[in-house]
């Protein structure tokens, strides 16, 4: 019979069209990790269940984290702009921003007799991003204290048609058995690290007895895992993948991976350091498989 104390192990799918899992990204450029961070994905868990901003993460944030590449997807890159270009000017426009107001005014008419007649005047490279909202100081709305006229321009990573096999170790089967049935009964909305990336198909496959490495070993690549070049088909036993498994521990020579979460502020998420290390998972022969939807 199992203790108290034996490791479980909840095995989740993380497949979609688009994934980001960021590391260090920031501002212009958002980057995406090779794959999906504990970050990321306690923050999933926490949404699925939820949790607050707030509220404390408890032993939601004590599990041991794995992942298995069964697909490891392939980087995109998305140049993308907000804000710029040209305009037509809105009545609302002009009631809320008096500097569009006296642009407006004396913007000349298309044949350049003089003003132009309203809703018709354009203003180039003048729509932005708003920043710092303050009141107006001629009519008192509120309106951007700093509008940008020209548009914001980032590089955001993605990763195209991954899969991964996530597992959660903890010796409280009833704690992951909560987050399983969270996972497909979310009090929230869910997505692969950034929201523009929504996973497919089930989730949670299950509470199964014994450590990470010996729930890589003993479950087949997922069934939408596909297969690379000169590899067997994904159905097939003795496949070889890389999966990533946490350590409890600081590991000697191991650098540390700053994706600990220890709370997911409002104003900004909080981290600290764990250990984890690489390992090359063969798949045993016979291995349980998948009765999931895609």
């Amino acid at each position: 019979m199992n203790g108290l104390h034996d490791p479980h192990v909840l095995l989740i799918r993380l497949a979609g069209p688009l994934q980001s899992w960021g590391l260090t990204g920031r501002f212009a450029r958002r980057d995406t990790h090779s794959r999906p961070t504990k970050s990321g994905v306690i923050g999933l868990c926490a949404a699925a269940l939820g949790l607050a901003r707030e509220e404390p993460l408890g032993e939601l944030a004590e599990v041991l984290y794995g992942v298995r590449a069964d697909r490891p997807g392939t980087p995109l890159r998305d140049y993308h702009t907000a804000g710029g270009g040209t305009y037509p000017l809105r009545p609302r426009d002009l009631l809320t921003d008096h500097q569009r107001a006296a642009k407006a005014t004396t913007a000349p008419a298309p044949d350049g007799s003089g003003p132009g007649p309203f809703g018709r005047a354009e203003l180039a490279a003048w729509y932005g991003s708003p920043k710092y909202v303050t009141a107006d100081p001629v009519s008192g709305a509120l309106v951007s204290g700093e509008v940008r006229r020209h548009a914001l321009t980032s590089e955001r990573w993605y990763l195209a048609d991954a899969a991964f096999l996530v597992g959660l170790e903890h010796p409280d089967v009833a704690l992951l058995e909560r987050i399983a049935h969270a996972l497909e009964y979310p009090k929230r909305l869910l997505w692969l690290g950034r929201k523009a990336c929504p996973p497919s198909g089930d989730l949670a496959l299950g509470v199964v007895p014994g450590t990470l490495r010996s729930a890589f070993e003993t479950h087949a690549l997922l069934p939408d895992a596909g297969c690379g070049e000169g590899e067997p088909p994904a159905h097939t036993t003795g496949a070889r993948r890389w999966a990533w498994i946490e350590s409890p521990r600081p590991l000697p020579g191991v650098s540390p991976l700053s994706d600990q979460p220890v709370r997911f502020d409002a104003d900004g998420s909080v981290h600290s350091l764990r250990w984890e290390t690489r390992h090359r998972i063969t798949i045993a022969s016979p291995a349980r498989g998948w009765d999931i939807i895609l």
